[in-house]
């Protein structure tokens, strides 16, 4: 019975350690004081934004962490905690984790991780007013779109004017021989 129970706690450890590795970033919360709606709404706010939002006991998530040789977490791992793991985008967890504690008073971020280093509550907020991953793709192709459109305006008004003065030539000319 202890054996089992034992392996149990590995494979939990070795599963929080799994997403640990595979998240772009983690925001680390305190949840205490949060309705059942108000998780449940938290929680459907994460899904939308593909965020793993999971309760792991302090003790489990210290010993995933500190088996990946990040200890500095372990001063968070205090009262109750619960993590998001960003899957995709880095700073989509932070997005929904700083708008919903701006809304719920009870809801406290603790700390993050981005790139494998721990990050205060005041980066992770910092970071959730950074433009997502799609917004900024989006302003790097219109700012690499805004060169080529200029030189084809370039383009297209020396050959209107090339134009504008060939038709100006050909009607000089038919003018001389009328």
């Amino acid at each position: 019975m202890k054996e089992e129970k034992l392996n149990g706690k590995v494979q939990l450890v070795d599963k929080i350690k799994g997403k640990i590795e595979s998240a772009q970033s983690i925001v680390l919360v305190n949840y205490r004081g949060l309705t059942v709606e108000e998780v449940t709404e938290l929680r459907s706010k994460y899904r939308e934004a593909n965020v793993e939002y999971k309760v792991y006991k302090n003790t489990m998530m210290r010993r995933a962490f500190e088996e990946l040789g990040q200890t500095e977490i372990s001063e968070y791992l205090v009262g109750p905690s619960a993590i998001a793991f960003s899957l995709e985008d880095p700073v989509s967890a932070a997005k929904v984790t700083a708008e919903f504690a701006k809304e719920h008073e009870a809801f406290e971020i603790k700390s993050g991780i981005v790139d494998g280093k721990l990050i205060s509550k005041e980066e992770v907020e910092g970071l959730a007013k950074l433009p997502s991953k799609e917004v900024l793709i989006a302003k790097l192709l219109g700012s690499m779109n805004s060169p080529i459109q200029g030189l084809v305006n370039v383009l297209n008004g020396n050959i209107r004017g090339l134009a504008v003065v060939l038709n100006a030539i050909a009607e000089k000319k038919e003018q001389e021989t009328a």
